[in-house]
């Protein structure tokens, strides 16, 4: 639970760095975006810029952000305990936006608890889209501050807001696949996992919890995985918040597409669960024809 907690008080809000040459209407470049974990002494800075290759020297050349430990326990401490989020500020991150299409992929360094497609997931949540993300630490750290502050960069860039309900949705999935990452001791699995239910809660538009959870059973199923009831409650809270959002499932699976990849050679059949869906709205069709019958 530490580990996930530094991981995602890091991903949460911590460093930014939109670099891309966005021309304006003036023909006036605008500066790229750094954003960097405030706790970084001079030695982690020089490691961590390095890491995402920018020139110390030519910082003037970006817009420079700091992110605290205060700003992560402002979007963290609704899923994890303060002691648990930690004191320090570390992890930056590097946001790169790519031509319409080319969808999200995320590069880590040094960040040994959160993967990439945990990124990956949480970011697609969180509507962005096209975009190079590299995250980094000064050291093998978890990974820390970095989804918000990803999210608040790629506002500047674009011009588009990114809702409250959006932003806490991206978080909650980024805790809750780490924490079940944790337990079942496989961060792939457990990033693919949440994918798949998302993408069964979209395909159906499925918004009440008794259904959600008949989708999370029988993804269960399919990947050969035994959740708690706890674990089960938690996915389904964060499912019912995704389907809130509106969201594009084919943009989704593009946007995400390393992830739903993987997941499409797993030969899994999503047929069954649809079935199920089809029959019961047939059942509940007889049912309404009988009476004016």
């Amino acid at each position: 639970m530490k580990k996930t907690g530094i991981l995602l008080a890091a991903l949460v809000m911590t460093g930014t760095l939109l670099c891309q040459s966005v021309v304006l209407a003036d023909g006036v470049e605008e500066k790229p975006y750094l954003s960097l974990g405030a706790d970084l002494n001079k030695k982690e800075k020089a490691t961590v810029l390095e890491l995402l290759g920018v020139d110390e020297d030519e910082l003037d050349e970006y817009t420079v952000v700091t992110v605290t430990n205060q700003d992560e326990h402002k979007y963290l401490d609704n899923y994890l305990s303060a002691s648990v989020i930690g004191s320090r500020a570390l992890s930056s991150v590097l946001v790169e936006k790519k031509e319409k299409g080319e969808g999200i992929d995320v590069t880590t360094k040094n960040i040994t608890y959160c993967t990439e497609g945990m990124y990956e997931n949480a970011l697609t949540t969180a509507g962005i889209e096209d975009a190079d993300v590299i995250v980094a630490g000064p050291f093998n750290i978890t990974g820390t501050a970095a989804l918000v502050g990803a999210m608040n960069a790629y506002e500047d860039m674009t011009g588009e807001a990114i809702s409250q309900e959006s932003k806490d949705a991206a978080t909650n999935e980024l805790v809750v696949t780490s924490e079940l990452a944790e337990e079942l001791e496989d961060s792939e699995k457990a990033e693919q996992f949440l994918a798949l239910i998302k993408e069964e809660v979209l395909s159906a538009d499925i918004q009440n919890e008794e259904d959600i959870n008949e989708v999370i059973g029988d993804c269960e199923e399919k990947m050969q995985i035994e959740l708690t009831d706890e674990q089960r409650q938690q996915i389904a809270e964060l499912m019912e918040k995704i389907n809130d959002l509106d969201l594009d499932l084919d943009v989704l699976k593009q946007q995400a597409s390393d992830i739903y990849d993987e997941l499409s050679k797993l030969n899994i059949n999503t047929e069954r669960f649809f079935a199920k869906i089809q029959a019961a709205l047939s059942q509940i069709l007889e049912y309404l024809s009988s009476l004016f019958s």
